[in-house]
């Protein structure tokens, strides 16, 4: 499959890579027609999604499987009244029925919108106003159900369908509507590569989100995503612990997965345990595993010698940027480096730690061959080694594989992402002398204090280092004197609460002082029993940073 799509396969290292990694687009490409139904055709009994959950159930879905069960959903879908076009939203959790609703919306050329199952009815409402959705196919499940019943009332969808095993009135049951389903027959037309495929509500540290709209195109640039850094085979079975409401699972779950011919894990649960998932890499013999830090902070808190982990051939790891500390710690309890990457909602992997490229601790890697990536100054200048810039995407004026096609909606915003042949990440980072990438924050969180500029992270990683913290967040707060000071606001582990105080603030500031530059280090610290975060777990910068100066007009600063 992989020879349809790229003109080499292989590389002999970094720099083979970067000078002949090319993807080949097909003219109306279509991942549904031209991967999982040619899988189907050519070698119909290989192994597509191993899925299992927390009830002990388990189903292993060919790929003859995935192409039948997503016709039916996709003649289920049409018999309804869904078309080319349409925008669906998928509140799904990790149920098998994503990946056949998935496939389905793109036989048909619908819009698909992924969503979590956390989402509250004004979540809801404002996703169906702002993308105009039409159906909604949902999990069966409470509060999933009574939420989108109390969001219709203010923004009505034509269609709901349930999954099951719940189906309220109103919805349409998914069960029976494939079980009832015609013989699927392909439309006449379905895409183009320029036409709308996937859509997702980017879960922004301050405002609604945005709506970031991907081409047909996408998942191809997926491939090196799933080939060259979770270094995937035909063989291989990966894991990719992500919720199907984030862009993250079809990074690791679906496209460049299904591309290369490997068997996707899933595990379909409530409640994560990490001893749990050092039974799967047990049980099911997983080759390869991806998650964020926070999951391998767990991992390695757990007795690791109690599992049979030996199938892991592979680590990979992103969302968050890594502590060095897990790095070394899960190296030695597994045998494997983990290695980090890179990449937004709005992209896929720009930057990361590949086969030929020896990781070095909390280094997001080096550059991915499909984007022109440098790191600037304000003025749009190239910055030497080891100064901190924002990390941009040239696009010189053309169509970049794997680059988001518009804001949905929003030539306003898509106008200030996307400006002089330039796309602006917002995230700030250095290169060093080997061309590894560090990252030091979003460009709006990074404090300037006495001429030095500092990113949140790297304060916040040396913090974590300490026994009494759970997790913080840094900002900066207005000073009259240095124009800002570094403000830590830190949750405490259980058994540290009642150590909260001055003598605490002490500590952890000489703490920081021994693990980074002195100037680095919080002049003030606050603690909390919880920090703000966005629906996906990200930290509020932004509104930590309103509310320091609130507290400093209070104070008639």
């Amino acid at each position: 499959m992989l020879e349809k799509f790229l003109k080499r396969t292989t590389f002999s290292s970094y720099d083979d890579f970067m000078q002949n990694f090319k993807v080949e687009i097909p003219a109306n490409f279509n991942f549904a027609y031209d991967v999982v139904d040619e899988w189907a055709r050519i070698s119909p009994l290989k192994p597509a999604l191993l899925w299992t959950d927390d009830k002990e159930n388990e189903h292993q879905y060919s790929f003859s499987d995935i192409k039948d069960l997503s016709d039916r959903t996709a003649s289920y879908f049409m018999s309804i009244g869904v078309k080319q076009g349409d925008r669906v939203l998928l509140i799904l959790k990790r149920n098998a029925e994503f990946w056949f609703s998935i496939v389905a919306l793109h036989k048909i050329g619908a819009i698909v919108i992924p969503a979590t199952h956390q989402l509250s009815p004004h979540d809801i409402i404002y996703r169906i106003k702002a993308a105009g959705i039409s159906m909604i196919v949902a999990c069966g499940d409470e509060p999933v159900l009574s939420n989108i019943q109390e969001a219709v009332k203010v923004a009505p969808v034509e269609r709901l369908v349930s999954i099951g095993p719940k189906v309220p009135e109103g919805f349409g049951d998914y069960q029976q509507g494939i079980r009832c389903a015609k013989t699927f027959v392909r439309p006449s037309f379905v895409n183009t590569n320029d036409d709308i495929m996937l859509l997702y509500f980017t879960s922004g540290t301050s405002g609604e989100p945005k709506m970031v709209a991907h081409d047909f195109t996408y998942p191809l640039a997926h491939i090196l995503t799933a080939r060259f850094w979770h270094n995937l085979h035909e063989e291989s079975l990966h894991l990719t612990l992500a919720d199907t409401g984030w862009g993250k699972a079809v990074w690791g779950k679906l496209y460049g997965q299904w591309i290369i011919g490997s068997n996707v894990f899933v595990y379909n649960f409530e409640k994560f345990k990490p001893s749990v998932i050092l039974h799967l890499f047990d049980k099911y013999r997983i080759t390869s595993f991806c998650a964020p830090p926070t999951v391998y902070k767990f991992l390695v808190r757990e007795n690791v010698a109690k599992y049979d982990i030996s199938s892991l051939q592979y680590c990979t790891i992103a969302g968050e940027a890594l502590n060095p500390k897990i790095f070394y710690e899960w190296e030695k309890l597994s045998g494997l480096k983990v290695h980090e990457g890179f990449g937004q909602t709005e992209t896929t992997l720009t930057i990361a730690n590949y086969p030929w490229v020896e990781p070095k601790p909390g280094s997001m890697g080096k550059r991915n061959p499909q984007y022109d990536i440098d790191v600037v100054d304000d003025a749009g200048n190239s910055l030497p080694a080891g100064q901190i810039g924002e990390i941009i995407i040239r696009t010189h004026g053309k169509k970049v594989l794997g680059l988001f096609k518009e804001y949905y909606l929003d030539p306003v915003r898509t106008a200030e992402a996307v400006k002089d042949g330039i796309y602006h990440t917002g995230d700030e980072a250095y290169i060093d002398e080997d061309g590894y990438f560090w990252f030091i924050g979003r460009k709006d969180d990074i404090i300037k204090s006495s001429g030095y500029r500092i990113g949140p992270f790297e304060v916040e990683n040396a913090l974590m280092g300490h026994p009494a913290v759970q997790e913080c967040a840094v900002t900066g707060v207005p000073d009259e004197n240095r124009g800002q000071v570094v403000k830590a606001t830190v949750v405490l582990k259980p058994e540290y609460k009642d150590k909260a105080g001055d003598r605490l603030s002490l500590e952890l500031q000489k703490f920081v002082k021994k693990a980074t530059a002195a100037y680095k280090a919080p002049r003030l610290i606050d603690f909390v029993d919880e920090l703000p975060k966005t629906i996906s777990g990200k930290i509020k910068h932004a509104e930590l940073r309103a509310k320091n100066e609130q507290e400093q007009i209070k104070k008639g600063f």
